[in-house]
């Protein structure tokens, strides 16, 4: 039985709130799970205490166990220090710029750098 530590969706419509749960990876995202750990409240403000609650002991226990966390519930445990922070990419490569672009800003930046020698 694969285990992940994840986010259930709770709230009204436009007004999110989140508990952290323990379930099997096969089961539905809003359905069956083993163990609440921790909410997770967005619209409260980054600084206020109930944003983000956990039950930092049994976490332990699920991570000794083999729960593999989420992406985004792994960030937050990597800010509690539960574990080590995972590194993201600054830009996802889908937003970098496709060939002909870089070329384009390349002859661009040769372009103003010949201008700028030019009048020295």
């Amino acid at each position: 039985m694969s285990l992940k530590i994840r986010l259930t969706r709770g709230g009204a419509k436009k007004r999110p709130y989140y508990h952290i749960v323990i379930a099997d990876s096969r089961s539905p995202r809003d359905g069956r799970f083993i163990e609440r750990v921790g909410a997770y409240n967005p619209m409260v403000d980054k600084t206020h205490a109930e944003r983000l609650v956990l039950k930092n002991e049994r976490i332990e226990y699920w991570l000794k166990m083999g729960a593999q966390p989420s992406d985004r519930v792994a960030r937050f445990l990597g800010d509690a220090g539960l574990m080590e922070k995972r590194k993201t990419a600054d830009t996802p490569k889908k937003s970098a710029p496709k060939a002909k672009a870089q070329e384009r800003a390349k002859s661009e930046a040769a372009a103003a750098a010949k201008a700028a020698e030019a009048t020295a």
